[in-house]
């Protein structure tokens, strides 16, 4: 599943599941269920630049890689990790990642 992915060059499981519920501060039982719909939501709301460096950073690769890959500075790298990290943490972001039936409840 997923095995194409972005996500998959990066890491070697499928743990976005994980990373998102840990960035977006929602419960993983409160995701979407299906993998496959739940990367596609990130893939709708994040670029591909921001799809990448997510996937990058949650690898745990070192901040020298992720700068050579993107051509960035140590400045633009936070600024980009930043930008990232509150996107995720946006209401409009996180409620694309939640379950049509938890939704339905609040």
């Amino acid at each position: 599943m997923l095995e194409n992915s972005v996500w998959k060059q990066y890491n070697k499981e499928n743990s976005f599941r994980e990373k998102l519920s840990e960035f977006c501060s929602i419960n993983s039982v409160d995701l979407i269920e299906d993998d496959k719909e739940l990367y596609a939501a990130m893939k709708a709301k994040l670029t591909k630049k921001e799809l990448k460096l997510f996937a990058m950073d949650s690898a745990g690769l070192n901040d020298e890689k992720i700068k050579t890959e993107f051509s960035f500075n140590d400045d633009d790298l936070q600024k980009a990790k930043f930008k990232l990290y509150k996107k995720l943490k946006q209401d409009k972001t996180r409620l694309a990642f939640k379950s049509s039936s938890d939704i339905s409840d609040s």
